[in-house]
């Protein structure tokens, strides 16, 4: 398959490398330039210095950046993606963006003639790396049965959940689910050490039972190390939140719990831990 991939952050630079390894041409386009050579260093296939040329002659185009704004930028305009598409061409976009902006782009490529699917990630920096992301769509199933099986390079799982909007819908329900389960994780773990327990042998104890979770199983002794430097980014939560309470507002949805999480997100912000990992929350209780 014939390929571009635009955005070469944390999650987009490996991704794309698994596409190249599985055998598939790719094309990449990187806003920092010298981001794309370093991936064509690494990987082969070839650099574009915008976002239509990467997409010239491709049969899907994949995306992963950071917002709403940012996938506007690399899509639309004269040297968007969209305008160095053929007809028929497929762009997916695997940025965390809000289900309106997904709506609005599915609109727009097939007024052009494209294509077009939601398909945010879940599985982090790691899930991308090994190629073990979990996938999250919305679109047409001729489009997925078109992108799953060179979507499955960097996938261990890969779902259509309904029409376009409906993956990244699925998506606020997963940052939702963590958020939750992270501020109790962090409450757990600082009242072990609070109670004299040894928080290792707690969490080998507990992860064998109801409470067991990969953010117990990954996160809980780093979260009683302080250590934090790693992982999803406390800004990019902060950003996922807001977008799942502003679409909460739209359906009615209540999110009492969320809305508190993103508020000591914020906390985490002001303490200078912009870039931490979300499992931050136990600084806000274990040094208040």
């Amino acid at each position: 398959m014939k390929t571009a991939f635009l955005g070469l952050g944390v999650m987009g630079f490996p991704m794309a490398g698994h596409l190249k390894k599985s055998g598939h041409e790719v094309t990449v386009y990187n806003r920092t330039a010298a981001k794309a050579q370093k991936w064509v260093e690494s990987h082969g296939g070839r650099a574009a210095p915008t976002p239509a040329e990467a997409a010239k002659g491709a049969d899907i185009v994949f995306c992963c950046v950071g917002n709403d704004d940012d996938l506007r930028s690399v899509a639309l305009g004269e040297q968007g993606a969209f305008a160095g598409m053929a007809k028929g061409a497929l762009f997916v976009d695997h940025t965390t963006a809000s289900a309106n902006v997904a709506r609005e782009l599915s609109q727009m490529a097939d007024q052009k003639g494209l294509r077009f699917l939601d398909a945010p990630v879940s599985g982090g920096q790691a899930g991308a790396e090994n190629g073990k992301l979990t996938v999250m769509v919305g679109g047409d199933q001729g489009d997925f049965d078109k992108a799953k099986p060179v979507i499955d390079c960097y996938a261990r799982a890969c779902v259509l959940l309904g029409p376009v909007g409906s993956g990244q819908l699925t998506k606020m329900v997963n940052q939702i689910c963590i958020a939750g389960l992270v501020q109790g994780l962090a409450e757990g773990m600082n009242f072990a050490v609070k109670a004299g327990l040894d928080p290792a042998k707690v969490v080998e104890t507990i992860s064998k039972g109801a409470a067991q979770s990969w953010q117990m199983e990954n996160r809980a002794m780093t979260m009683v190390q302080d250590k934090f430097d790693f992982g999803f980014a406390v800004d990019w939560m902060r950003k996922d939140l807001g977008i799942c309470l502003e679409e909460a507002k739209h359906n009615g949805a209540r999110l009492p719990v969320t809305a508190l999480v993103d508020q000591f997100y914020a906390q985490v912000q002001q303490r200078g831990g912009k870039r931490w990992d979300t499992s931050s929350l136990i600084h806000l209780l274990a040094h208040s």
